[in-house]
């Protein structure tokens, strides 16, 4: 992907508070990789709001609308989040990745972009470099004068999906209207549907093995191989700090057979962990009108929303699971 869409989307989520004083209670620093969030086109703004906050039970918080581009967010505990993109007018004003996404989504919801998170950001840079991957040079924002957020991306992805790295400054809060208020930064991140953890990022693609390969060859090994028959999935979990990357293709009819035939490798699906299944399973069934069953995931017992034609994508929910290794309970 054209790094100028991820620098595009990062100016929409993140330019917010450029008037912005030390947070309450800023994120800590620290030296592990996990993943951070993705970049989820609706049909609309407010469709994808309405479905993330009224099916689904998250609570959305608003952002930007530049251009006739806007997005909102999702913010969790555990400090990784959602993006929310949708057009606002006919004549909305894209970058090129953003006219890219576009085409490759038809017009349609989904996701083609994820990032990583790091405070390592100039070695593993000059690691990939160094391996020859086509890498940026920096992007940072929201102003020179207090830097919130800096990242690379990539000139030729090298992944199934488009990806980049990121790190924020320990006192950026971007959502903050009061950053002297501790309790807003609090609620913020809770939601009715009790999530608190984006846990794993699942991709799609036509050869799981290659994005397993490249994945390797970045620093990140010890996948272990998974099957998903809930969505007709198998390849890899890879573990990323404390989150899980799903290397996936097609096993046989289903999901992620029609998904990649309708669009291509994109974001197959993304899992939350939250503090009570049963209070989500409640309200996603309420806003879908529909009974879920659950079943043995990744994460432990666990249920899939039916969100594939509202959003491109597929949304698990499940227990969280205190400790461990991401991939440990990876179904074989």
């Amino acid at each position: 992907m054209r790094p100028i869409l991820l620098v595009s989307a990062m100016l929409l989520c993140l330019g917010t508070a450029q008037a912005a004083t030390p947070a309450p209670a800023p994120t800590p620093k620290t030296s592990v990789t996990r993943l951070d969030h993705i970049l989820l086109w609706g049909r609309g703004i407010d469709q994808a709001t309405s479905v993330m906050a009224v099916k689904l039970g998250f609570q959305v918080r608003p952002g930007r609308d530049p251009g006739g581009v806007a997005n909102r967010y999702v913010r969790f505990a555990d400090s990784s989040f959602i993006e929310l993109l949708g057009i606002t007018r006919p004549d909305p004003v894209f970058d090129p990745g953003m006219k890219e996404d576009q085409q490759a989504l038809k017009g349609g919801p989904g996701s083609r972009s994820f990032g990583f998170r790091s405070a390592d950001l100039d070695a593993i840079r000059r690691r990939l470099e160094s391996l020859h991957y086509a890498v940026t040079p920096f992007f940072a924002g929201p102003d020179s004068a207090k830097p919130g957020w800096r990242l690379f991306a990539f000139d030729r992805a090298p992944l199934s999906s488009n990806t980049f790295f990121i790190d924020y400054a320990a006192d950026y809060a971007p959502d903050q209207f009061d950053p002297a208020n501790a309790g807003d930064y609090r609620v913020t991140r809770e939601h009715p549907n009790g999530a608190r953890e984006l846990s794993a990022i699942w991709l799609v693609s036509g050869d799981a093995e290659v994005d397993r390969r490249q994945l390797e060859k970045m620093g990140f090994g010890h996948a272990v191989p998974v099957k998903l028959p809930e969505v007709g999935a198998a390849g890899f979990c890879v573990p990323v700090g404390p989150t899980a990357l799903l290397a996936l293709q097609p096993a046989g009819k289903g999901v992620a057979a029609d998904t990649l035939a309708g669009g291509g490798p994109r974001v197959l699906g993304v899992s939350f962990g939250v503090s009570d299944l049963g209070r989500a399973r409640r309200w996603v069934e309420r806003g879908y009108e529909r009974k879920l069953a659950t079943y043995r995931g990744l994460s432990g017992e666990s249920f899939l929303a039916p969100t594939r034609d509202d959003l491109g994508l597929s949304i698990e929910f499940h227990a969280m699971q205190p400790g461990g290794s991401p991939c440990a309970g990876a179904p074989r």
